[in-house]
């Protein structure tokens, strides 16, 4: 069934029929000033008359009001304006004296549109009710009876994650093997050499067109992947991964696996644009403003980022750390000891560093003496009592997880005086696969703590899409960590989701998965300072919306309350953007609408 989003309903005169008392109320002020000063006041009393009513107000409807209301307080504060560089009073203050606007999108009129009717409170969206409640019930009565709801809510539930399937069904594994031999023709390759991860590494596909005959790819694909490595942008697939990419694309099973690895257009024309000297850092997260030595990045009190070895046998598109990247399995990828010792010696100097997340790139990459070289080097700093792993390869190469490896990484706990867990990042339940839950399985044997974190990204971001990743990953072995909001990055544009989704995603979808399948935090990582967690609302405020619909927030770090610091002013993805391209996909917005009241 196709969809699409009216945007007919978004218009100035939709605005105008909506907004009516609020823009009647600016109509009516001398000036600007006073048009914000009436309109605080108008929202304030409104709010006080609705609380009034809240005994014969549905629940839902509360809440919107109020989160309604005090975002429409937000952007429309002086201080918005500034932060901003635009001004929603005096865009509200043009429509009501008529001035023409031709710059403000549907988006922006669809944002406005449902902050008004919540404000009012009309919201568009309704949770659903059963009109015919019947007699109250008690005791075992109310049991049974809440017992049958939940059976039905579970129902719909496990309907909606269906519609995803995943890497361990008898039917993925068939088509996977299949595919394993198309590439091992290819590579010329044989079974023995499969299992082997230094095979697997030595035929990374780097070139576009090997890759094109190992796996069915599209015109866009081939030719993006083309452009990319003609411009020198970092471009690698592990030979295990592509088995996870389907003959039959079409079919939308492996979508999120591909946007893993195969750059779209407007990625490509980013990166070639700012190699020309266009636009600013990649550096989104501004480690070079937050490494207080050579490999070492530090945000936190007790914790560091040790990155000994900058590349990965596969590069995922959405990469933070595009920007340090040359080339997959650069040969001078691994710093020189001289700089990782000076690393090391640096933290022993600061004894209130307890934890080190050695990363990189992906350091399991490298051979077992010089894993155990590095972290035997942490591990004799007196204070470091965690040392986390960051990889990819239980997702990429699942064979690097040998007997040899997982030994010599429990050889490093230490009961009661140091622990060893493993990160990695698991993104879609089509990469979850027997070969994975093997490599997790060999992990835990040797007491290694595995976690995931997820970067929520449109491709994984469909209704149950991802609280079905969390249901997979915690049967084979791996503890949900933390679900990313795709960072701001202007090349990655085509990944990123509105954080209004994710929010309804923590609230709505993941509430409804058992406790332990559920335990990961929604966080927005802000540059220099480190993860904001989306948990409460008092960790960001809405200050503003931007003509094309974008909300615009004010990120507040982690100290806020411990020491002096400052905000960080973000815009995020239109909500009518993203809902647009859901339907494009297949989806129903009519699904998603409850997204506007989410903040």
């Amino acid at each position: 069934m196709g969809y699409s989003v009216d945007l007919t309903q978004f218009t100035i005169d939709a605005f105008r029929r909506e907004a009516r008392r609020i823009l009647d109320v600016v109509r009516g002020s001398p000036n600007i000033d006073e048009a914000r000063r009436r309109l605080y006041l108008v929202l304030s009393e409104s709010r006080y008359e609705k609380a009034k009513e809240e005994e014969n107000t549905p629940l839902d409807t509360r809440v919107i009001n109020r989160d309604c209301t005090r975002s429409m307080r937000g952007i429309l504060h002086e201080a918005s304006d500034a932060k901003c560089g635009f001004s929603v009073m005096q865009a509200l203050w043009d429509i009501a004296q008529g001035v023409e606007r031709p710059d403000l999108q549907p988006g922006f009129y669809a944002q406005m549109i449902h902050l008004v009717r919540g404000v009012e409170g009309r919201p568009a969206y309704r949770v659903p009710t059963d009109t015919d409640e019947g007699p109250d019930l008690a005791g075992r009565e109310a049991g049974s009876a809440r017992s049958l709801q939940l059976d039905e809510l579970a129902g719909r539930v496990l309907a909606a994650m269906g519609k995803y399937p995943d890497g361990l069904s008898k039917e993925a594994v068939k088509r996977r093997a299949k595919r394993r031999k198309r590439i091992l023709s290819v590579l010329k390759g044989t079974d023995e050499d499969w299992s082997n991860w230094k095979w697997q590494f030595r035929n990374v596909f780097r070139d576009p067109d090997l890759l094109a005959r190992a796996v069915n790819l599209s015109d866009d694909e081939l030719r993006n992947a083309k452009r990319a490595v003609e411009n020198n942008i970092p471009f690698a697939v592990t030979p295990y991964y592509a088995s996870l990419m389907d003959d039959d694309p079409e079919a939308g099973r492996d979508r999120a696996v591909r946007a893993q690895v195969l750059p779209p257009q407007n990625y490509v024309d980013a990166l070639i644009a700012h190699r020309d000297g266009e636009g600013g850092t990649l550096d989104f997260m501004g480690e070079e403003d937050t490494s207080p030595i050579d490999l070492v990045t530090r945000r936190y009190p007790n914790i560091v980022i040790l990155k000994p070895f900058n590349t990965c046998p596969q590069i995922c598109v959405y990469c933070q750390r595009n920007w340090e990247i040359d080339e997959a399995m650069s040969p001078h990828a691994l710093a020189p000891w001289e700089k990782i010792e000076a690393a090391c010696a640096w933290i022993e100097e600061h004894p209130a560093i307890h934890e080190v997340l050695v990363t990189g790139g992906d350091p399991l990459v490298l051979a077992d003496a010089t894993v155990k070289r590095v972290l035997g080097r942490v591990a004799r700093i007196p204070h470091v009592d965690l040392i986390r792993i960051g990889t990819r390869l239980p997702v990429t190469a699942p064979m690097r997880i040998t007997r040899s490896l997982t030994t010599m990484l429990g050889g490093f706990r230490e009961l009661g005086r140091r622990e060893i867990a493993v990160v990695t990042h698991v993104e879609h339940p089509y990469e979850i696969t027997p070969e994975l839950a093997e490599a997790i399985d060999a992990l835990r044997r040797k007491g290694i703590g595995v976690y995931n974190q997820q970067v929520y990204t449109f491709y994984v971001s469909r209704r149950f899409e991802t609280a079905k990743l969390r249901l997979l990953i915690r049967r084979i072995g791996i503890d949900p960590y933390y679900t990313f909001v795709p960072k701001g990055k202007e090349e990655t544009l085509d990944y990123r989701v509105p954080i209004a989704r994710l929010m309804q995603e923590t609230k709505e979808e993941a509430r409804l998965a058992p406790g332990l399948r559920r335990t990961d935090s929604a966080v927005y990582n802000v540059p220099r300072l480190g993860k904001n967690y989306m948990r409460a609302q008092q960790h960001r405020d809405l200050v503003s919306v931007l003509p094309d619909g974008s909300r615009v927030y004010a990120f507040h770090p982690w100290e806020k309350n411990v020491s002096p610091s400052t905000s960080y002013i973000g815009s995020d993805v239109p909500i009518l953007e993203y809902l647009c391209r859901l339907a494009a996909a297949g989806e129903n917005p009519d699904d998603y609408e409850s997204i506007w009241y989410y903040f």
